[in-house]
């Protein structure tokens, strides 16, 4: 009979551990800029690229071609409501485009982009 509680025991811990580890993900979404923007001191030019974030080490990437062209961390803030789409958020102008965070769709979540621990690619 011990034996039998003893693996029911184990077989929850290790189903309450695998729900953790489910839950975090990392959120996609491909992209079109119009003009340049900076992610932090990282310049990203004009054109298409894959934003991606992962819940669990909270890096915030950009890629292209499958080539990182940026990297920052970032933190989730809560919203108010869900986004129906992915939007961006950034501020200033021109040259000085400074790019804050994204809301994918769907999320009542929004990535902030953090002013710490930027790296770059090759642009």
């Amino acid at each position: 009979m011990k034996s039998i509680l003893n693996r029911l025991a184990v077989v929850l811990v290790v189903g309450a551990l695998s729900s953790v580890v489910a839950l975090a993900k990392v959120h996609k979404h491909k992209i079109t800029f119009s003009s340049d923007i900076k992610v932090n001191s990282t310049l990203v030019k004009k054109g298409t690229y894959d934003v991606k974030f992962d819940d669990e080490t909270g890096q915030f990437t950009i890629q292209k071609s499958g080539k990182v062209i940026a990297q920052s961390m970032a933190k989730l803030e809560q919203r108010d409501k869900k986004a129906g789409d992915f939007r961006v958020r950034s501020a200033g102008s021109g040259d000085d485009t400074q790019l804050l965070g994204v809301q994918f769709g769907g999320s009542d979540k929004e990535v902030v982009i953090t002013s710490s621990g930027t790296q770059s690619g090759n642009n």
